[in-house]
């Protein structure tokens, strides 16, 4: 009775946790490794795992760094279910497909230049086929049902906050000699009262808890006013006629914004200025939000009620743009603009034309939502790089570069310290082990789990393992 841990290991990104009892095998979560490209191709292709070994696979939530190696896990014989709430399901139909694609033109793209050279081409780390395979594996079950993904073990998903069906995973165990054991694994931890969704739940009595610490070494700003920064950098495009540029998570950071800036808008306070979501996935992501209202918190589940088109993530001037030439289009006008558009980590996707054709312009503003992983674009353009390489050809950084206070999706310093005294309550919690974050936040938080008597604290490397029978 074991977790071995391959993926979120002293590092944010590609979650990946295998958990043993009795034979029998499960994985929580199958996400992308994103960071370095050379060494994030490599990680993703070269998987440790045999998927035909795996059991099952017990999915937290759709972000692409939970769930986005999947598809490889099926290529590589992995037969058994894919247990996801419904709405990490509807999401992954978009977000998995979208990554396929994304697989395939980035080795199309990588592979012209190869062969120019006479080199060895790639090939894709999945296909559009593999991710369909992927989505007929999935079986949905809704927030406290009881599971049973193998023999001797029993599951249940808790509202996480985080994102649109994200949950934290109450894993019970029973060996074949007896032995129980209750493992909470903690997924992505949301925050209490940001928009859209519910609050966290706790899931009490954990023996082992596998914890998020990615906002380890630090709290977020107190007193911010995150709708109030947003209005400021619209009022300040609007002012010099430039553009704002919001690189955002197609699932869950978009929506906000855009919710933010509904509010503005219902307000009066937003500038005649129109606001284009650039990212079809994004697009997608809107219609799964408007089939799964019964995540949603009463603020907006009562703003759903009470506005005149009963949608609180859609206002005058706001565009969903899909086509290519349309994205295209919006780098050859001149009139002032709101562009979101993906990635979140500038990784990818339509943002980075976007960021070519205006970063060298000063009139435009780039404005950071979320967590930028290390050595990624967007963590280089925030750390105030003043080059920066897109597609190949350098750029130098004119535009004013903003972080968005407020907003993280993750719970910070003392958020998760509250969030770990909860589920250590009603149980005799034996040993925390923190994943999702970079060393020196694991270090921090494990300190001050430590000074408030909860531990002992691990902090695993990849391939480690923890026993679950201390």
């Amino acid at each position: 009775m074991k977790v071995q841990f391959w993926g979120a290991a002293r590092t944010v990104t590609g979650s990946m946790h295998l958990v043993e009892c009795g034979g029998k095998k499960i994985l929580l979560d199958c996400g992308l490794y994103q960071g370095r490209r050379k060494t994030a191709f490599k990680r993703n292709r070269d998987m440790p795992i045999n998927g035909a070994d795996i059991d099952a696979v017990v999915l937290s939530h759709a972000h692409i760094d939970h769930c986005g190696n999947l598809p490889s896990l099926v290529r590589r014989k992995f037969k058994g279910p894919i247990y996801a709430t419904s709405a990490t399901r509807n999401l992954c139909v978009h977000l998995l497909l979208d990554s396929a694609h994304i697989q395939e033109s980035d080795v199309k793209y990588v592979n012209k230049k190869r062969a120019k050279k006479n080199q060895a081409l790639f090939e894709p780390l999945y296909q559009r086929e593999d991710a369909v395979r992927t989505l007929n594996q999935i079986e949905t079950v809704e927030f406290n049902e009881t599971f049973s993904p193998v023999d001797g073990i029993e599951c249940r998903f808790h509202t996480a906050g985080h994102m649109l069906g994200a949950g934290h995973v109450e894993v019970n165990l029973t060996s074949p000699d007896g032995e129980n054991r209750r493992l909470v694994f903690s997924g992505d931890i949301g925050r209490n009262d940001v928009p859209i969704l519910k609050d966290p739940s706790i899931v009490s009595g954990a023996d082992y808890l596998i914890m998020e610490a990615t906002y380890g070494d630090r709290v977020h700003q107190k007193g911010g006013d995150a709708g109030k920064a947003l209005l400021d950098a619209v009022k300040k495009t609007w002012d010099q006629q430039g553009k704002l540029i919001i690189p955002a998570f197609s699932v869950g950071r978009t929506q906000e914004v855009v919710y933010r800036l509904n509010n503005l808008a219902e307000a009066g306070e937003l500038p005649p200025i129109k606001v284009f979501v650039d990212s079809p996935l994004a697009v997608d992501a809107h219609t799964v939000f408007q089939q799964h209202y019964d995540y949603f918190d009463d603020t907006f589940a009562s703003q759903i009620l009470n506005e005149a088109d009963n949608d609180p993530l859609n206002f005058r001037n706001l565009f969903l743009v899909r086509k290519v030439e349309q994205s295209k289009e919006l780098n050859r006008s001149k009139e002032p603009a709101i562009i979101i558009s993906a990635s979140g980590m500038c990784e990818a996707g339509r943002v980075l034309h976007h960021l070519r054709h205006n970063i060298e312009n000063p009139t435009t503003t780039i404005m950071f939502t979320g967590y930028q992983a290390p050595y990624t674009l967007g963590r280089r353009i925030l750390d105030g790089e003043k080059e920066i390489r897109i597609y190949g050809e350098n750029y130098k950084v004119a535009a004013s570069v903003l972080k968005l206070a407020s907003s993280s999706g993750h719970a910070d310093q003392a958020e998760m310290l509250e969030w770990a005294k909860q589920v250590a309550e009603q149980g005799d919690l034996k040993k925390i082990a923190l994943v999702h974050c970079e060393l020196d936040s694991a270090e921090a938080f494990s300190e001050l789990l430590l000074k408030n008597q909860l531990g002992p604290v691990v902090i695993p490397d990849r391939g480690e393992s923890m026993s679950l029978l201390d």
